[in-house]
């Protein structure tokens, strides 16, 4: 779910080169983790509902969301890594 190909489908940018490596599983995490304790607290402030609702509710609203940032997540990670190194070679 997370390889980088080779080679862009679209330019033929040679791509091999490209590591990311978990940067991406590290920013969702970060960000969205702060996300949803906020959202926690908020709900649990001002709804009050039991133990088990946020037992269900925090981890379907979480791991779907976490899946779903994780590609573009890498996708600009690798962007900006394409970019440094452009600017470091100078091109």
């Amino acid at each position: 779910m997370l390889t980088v190909r080779d080679r862009c489908e679209v330019c033929g940018l040679d791509l091999s080169g490209a590591d990311a490596g978990d940067g991406a599983a590290v920013g969702v995490i970060l960000v969205l983790g702060a996300v949803i304790v906020g959202l926690a607290f908020w709900v649990e402030f001002a709804f009050e509902p039991p133990l088990w609702f946020h037992a269900v509710l925090w981890p379907a609203v979480t791991i779907p969301v976490a899946i779903l940032m994780m590609r573009p997540s890498k996708a600009a990670l690798v962007s900006f890594q394409y970019h440094n190194r452009r600017k470091a070679m100078g091109l």
